[in-house]
């Protein structure tokens, strides 16, 4: 199929982006003890805890107020930090609570949770987070969906597995009907998407400064029967794991 069938057949199926399931989903829930299990906040009760890609800072400032000695939210965009400061102040945590594009204080933990499949070099964050812990550290990374679940493309999955059928070319310039930003690559899209499957993120770890603790694959809930090792790239909804330094 040629780029501009591919195009035809994309704006046929879905003139505009459909929302993609987001934070709604957390809506009244606790995302930490969700995506981490209730004895994280036992885990991190009286340590320095780094939140790596903490977003608008919910997460940290429910670490704060959950335990934590200190909480570093650690985040890149400007906007969002000044976003987090403004909610860390109004929940009362800003004395335990800061947020950094960079910092050199080391931490008990670090916590990266729905950003690892964003990152443009992740082996380049895996060093960063190991160089910000103390030597008995864990970091926790939990992200999903993984590049091949069937809507591992996020506003890309027009349908189930649409962004593995499409080429990229065809579906940036689908996108660019409705987004002006001029982005050619998935890696150039707001908040980044750099096709992260399970495979990749465990060579990731092995040719890093961490090994792995505990990974846990959770399966896609209808297709859970059919979740094994030759087929989770397809049926697993998120990854989760703890790390520790080599």
């Amino acid at each position: 199929m040629t780029t501009n069938i591919q195009v035809r057949i994309l704006k046929a199926i879905c003139p505009v982006a459909a929302d993609f399931p987001s934070e709604s989903f957390y809506q009244g829930k606790s995302k930490l003890a969700i995506q981490c299990g209730e004895d994280f906040f036992d885990r991190i009760a009286g340590k320095t805890v780094i939140d790596f890609g903490c977003g608008e800072g919910d997460d940290a400032i429910e670490m704060a107020r959950r335990g934590a000695r200190r909480v570093i939210g650690f985040e890149i965009r400007e906007e969002l930090i000044e976003t987090a400061r403004r909610k860390a102040l109004a929940a009362g945590v800003s004395e335990t609570c800061s947020f950094e594009s960079s910092t050199k204080e080391l931490a008990d933990i670090v916590i990266s949770l729905d950003a690892f499949e964003h990152f443009a070099d992740p082996a380049e964050i895996l060093r960063i987070m190991n160089a910000l812990l103390e030597p008995a550290g864990e970091a926790f990374i939990s992200f999903g969906p993984p590049w091949h679940h069937p809507l591992g493309g996020h506003i890309f999955s027009v349908f189930p597995w649409a962004h593995l059928i499409f080429s990229e070319k065809a579906l940036m310039r689908w996108r660019s009907t409705f987004k002006t930003d001029g982005a050619t690559r998935f890696g150039e899209v707001a908040g980044g998407l750099n096709q992260m499957t399970i495979k990749r993120f465990t060579g990731l770890i092995q040719g890093s400064g961490f090994e792995i603790a505990r990974l846990e694959l959770v399966p896609i809930r209808k297709l859970r029967l059919f979740h094994n090792r030759l087929t989770r790239e397809f049926t697993t909804a998120a990854v989760r794991c703890r790390l520790v330094k080599r």
